[in-house]
């Protein structure tokens, strides 16, 4: 009967482990202070009556609603890995579209500046 010596590697401490990054992108302290301004204005215009914050493991996502049983009217979103390229900041509409992106947070939410997001009443 033969044996096989199998050597066993001591487990590696939590200052040897690679570190893969956060588990979860959430937004900054600052951030959300930039993003509940504008949601707060949009409430206090009866344009907006929700929202939802969604950390996922690849971005972060901060939807508006006007009511909280309809999909989102608006998505900002934050994704780091586009951070290099695109810009890590994103308005998205309902459809998919991205209204616009960038590398500022700031910048990227001008875009509800614009009269184009106002309801006309009839």
């Amino acid at each position: 009967m033969s044996h096989n010596v199998v050597p066993i590697k001591p487990a590696k401490s939590a200052s040897q482990k690679k570190s893969k990054g956060p588990s979860q992108v959430a937004f900054q302290r600052a951030e959300l202070a930039i993003i509940l301004g504008l949601y707060g204005q949009m409430v206090s215009n009866g344009d907006w009556k929700d929202y939802a914050m969604d950390f996922l493991k690849d971005r972060a996502e901060f939807s508006v609603y006007r009511r909280a049983t309809e999909t989102p009217l608006y998505r900002i979103v934050k994704t780091p890995a586009m951070a290099k390229k695109q810009g890590a900041y994103s308005v998205i509409a309902p459809g998919g579209l991205i209204l616009k992106r960038g590398h500022d947070l700031k910048t990227v939410l001008r875009v509800f500046d614009k009269q184009r997001f106002k309801i006309a009443a009839k």
